[in-house]
């Protein structure tokens, strides 16, 4: 059986800087920028522009991966984004990408796993790949979370921010080379410490869900840190093991970037050197699905990334969900 790989990557970031500085400023948010950088390793995100969309965002993200696939538009057979901030609740954002892109071709949906959406559409994308069933996959991860955040809550407000990144996926044949493979987990009873509580079917849109502000993000940091640390740990050991690995064998970590801590804790635990894992947190802030292919994106083009080189991706988002993947560039 054929295994897949990554081709191309890319990457979009909206224009405007918003700066701790900025934040407590503007927003008169009770807090400074030596606060926000102790507790979460960030000091500035993108903000979109107010008529730009998550679409607009992912097809720029698209065309840029595209180009450095070597491939059109036309050649692709699926375009699957991971995303919780679609344009609207439906059709799926994945849709407009397609129309925007002009791949008339591509099948079309989005997966929601908050944080981990990218890298569960990878994995989705990998077994289609795989089976012979679709040769070339686009995987976009975006979000436009400053517009779903309660700017009154300093705890979650200062985190996120804008991006879209992207993956085009397509076979590869050597058996040392591509998607090793990928895990996938979530703990549904852990649904309350990190979600959007209102807007939905269980509690639709009403005067009192918008005086209670609960048609945005509602986070437990400590609880989400917790189970963060843990999951992520273990998710990159399975990966590991399943493909007879080790720590001191993996050459790059991309990770989700929600929480310098996170990552820290989670490196030492692994015992592989925090100079290993990619990082972007301290300029654009929690992207959620767009943080890891943002983050390979950035590994890519600087160069980074090597013939052969072992990469261990991991993310958790709410859900909670989580997921790792082992990849031979």
């Amino acid at each position: 059986m054929q295994r897949s790989r990554i081709i191309g990557t890319g990457t979009y970031l909206p224009e405007k800087v918003l700066t701790n500085d900025d934040l407590t400023k503007q927003l008169g948010i009770d807090t400074s920028d030596a606060w926000i950088r102790e507790r979460t390793g960030i000091g500035a995100r993108r903000v979109a522009a107010p008529g730009e969309a998550t679409s607009d965002m992912s097809t720029h993200a698209a065309r840029h991966a595209l180009d450095l696939a070597g491939i059109t538009p036309a050649d692709l057979d699926m375009i699957i984004v991971g995303t919780i901030t679609p344009d609207m609740p439906f059709p799926a954002a994945a849709a407009f990408v397609q129309a925007k892109l002009g791949a008339t071709k591509a099948a079309c949906f989005d997966v929601s796993a908050a944080c981990a959406g990218s890298l569960y559409a990878l994995s989705i994308a990998d077994q289609f790949i795989r089976t012979g069933a679709m040769k070339y996959v686009l995987v976009v991860g975006a979000e436009l979370l400053t517009r779903i955040v309660n700017w009154q809550d300093r705890a979650s407000c200062v985190l996120f921010g804008d991006a879209a990144g992207a993956m085009v996926m397509g076979p590869e044949s050597r058996d040392d080379r591509g998607v090793l493979s990928t895990h996938l987990h979530t703990d549904g009873t852990q649904t309350a410490i990190l979600c959007i509580p209102g807007g939905g079917s269980a509690k639709p849109f009403s005067q009192e869900v918008l005086d209670k502000r609960e048609q945005l993000v509602t986070m437990q940091g400590r609880e989400v840190y917790k189970i963060a640390v843990r999951a992520l740990e273990s998710v990159s050991h399975e990966a590991l093991a399943h493909n007879g690995y080790r720590p001191q064998d993996v050459a790059h970590v991309i990770a989700h970037q929600a929480n310098l801590r996170i990552l820290e804790a989670v490196m030492k635990r692994l015992e592989i050197p925090l100079s290993k894992c990619h990082l972007n947190i301290e300029r654009v802030g929690n992207t959620s699905s767009a943080s890891v292919p943002l983050t390979l994106d950035q590994a890519n083009r600087q160069g980074a990334l090597k013939d052969g080189d072992l990469i261990l991706m991991m993310a958790i988002g709410g859900g909670m969900s989580w997921g790792s993947a082992l990849v031979r560039w």
